[in-house]
């Protein structure tokens, strides 16, 4: 359904510092990508698809990278302990925490997650969906 998702950052380093830490529990893998005219970016995939990406960039127009009021990133984790590893790593490496792991069944039975905000305030779901097949 989704070609990439792109969040900002105020800072690349410390941004793909922490999202390497945290979507290495999630079996995602940071990729390389070319310059392709914008702002420098880091990206990751999940296995050898080559797509959907999830991207950081610094802003295109070189304001300050914000957060989105009522926008949200869910990553699928494989298991319900790769969700408290990376919310684990995911406050280790300076991230906040918007609602510690935990069963969510009024999302639907075997539904497992967590919710946390970046170090740029973006706000990010880890999900365990334990009501849907894969």
């Amino acid at each position: 359904m989704f070609s990439h998702i792109t969040v900002g950052t105020g800072s690349l380093r410390e941004a793909t510092e922490f999202y390497n830490a945290v979507l290495c529990h999630l079996g995602f893998q940071q990729r390389i990508v070319e310059p392709d005219g914008g702002p420098l970016a880091a990206c990751w995939v999940n296995g050898e698809a080559p797509l959907p990406r999830f991207y950081v960039y610094e802003p295109f127009n070189g304001e300050s990278a914000s957060a989105g009021n009522g926008a949200m990133v869910a990553f699928s984790a494989p298991s319900v302990e790769a969700v408290d590893q990376a919310f684990k790593a995911a406050i280790e490496h300076g991230g906040a925490d918007e609602g510690h792991p935990g069963e969510r069944e009024h999302y639907g039975k075997g539904y497992y997650g967590a919710y946390l905000r970046d170090l740029d305030g973006n706000k990010i779901h880890l999900v365990y969906r334990g009501d849907v097949s894969a």
